[in-house]
């Protein structure tokens, strides 16, 4: 009797402890579904500055900028003609991508790129270089990982975005600043809106995910200036 009684209590530490194995293998699986966190943003840079256009000189800048300007921040480039953009580069974040090509959603609004590991132009506005201001987006996390824009919320002002064309011209871009905006209060028009100057804005997501609906509370917003351009050595 105590032999049975043992053997099954035996056999019955051996079930728990496979219950446990099994329990905590999918506790591990699900915690690998779930969203990693992006870098937390945090608003950086101040206002969009003034910067001096190219060759006007260095006390003349068109309009008065605010009193205090990052120090990083060089002169503005003139505009460069149109020419669709192939690939976006951030060296101080390790990305380089080539570009999908977005337009407008049925409800009338921006796309998002098909592969999450690539970014997007948004091919209604501005080419990059070009006066106005043209628009980058890319996710930030896709399916459990990490994709092209996850580390965006950490570039700062002053950091470089390459942006290279089909013209051969390489666009050179300093940021200006980084702002997070909740998705439901999202600054179109300060986004979008005309500019004397080429400008660029790179666009991806943040704040906390909700698994019930889906997505990221926030969107992360880089504005950027063309300061510069060069040749590229690569064909496109």
């Amino acid at each position: 009797m105590s032999g049975s009684f043992d053997g099954r209590r035996a056999a019955l530490f051996a079930a728990i402890s496979v219950l446990l194995v099994v329990g905590g293998l999918l506790l591990v699986l699900g915690m690998d579904r779930q969203q990693p966190e992006p870098p937390r943003a945090v608003d950086k840079g101040g206002g969009v500055p003034s910067v001096a256009e190219s060759g006007s000189g260095s006390g003349s800048g068109s309009g008065a900028g605010p009193k205090s300007e990052p120090s990083s921040v060089r002169k503005r480039a003139a505009a460069l003609p149109a020419s669709d953009p192939v690939r976006v580069t951030i060296p101080s974040l390790k990305v380089d991508s080539t570009l999908e090509r977005l337009g407008l959603d049925e409800n009338r609004a921006m796309q998002t790129p098909e592969d999450p590991d690539k970014a997007g132009w948004y091919e209604p506005g501005p080419t990059p270089g070009a006066n106005g201001p043209s628009v980058i987006a890319g996710h930030v996390t896709w399916d459990g990982e990490p994709t092209v824009f996850f580390d965006l919320a950490r570039i700062d002002p002053g950091d470089t975005v390459e942006v290279a064309r089909k013209d051969g011209r390489v666009a050179e871009f300093t940021v200006d600043r980084v702002a997070t905006y909740p998705k439901d209060d999202f600054p179109t028009v300060e986004v979008y809106r005309n500019l004397d100057h080429a400008g660029l804005r790179l666009i991806t997501c943040g704040g906390d995910f909700s698994e019930a609906d889906r997505r990221y509370a926030d969107n992360v917003v880089v504005y950027a200036t063309l300061t510069g351009s060069h040749t590229s050595s690569v064909t496109p």
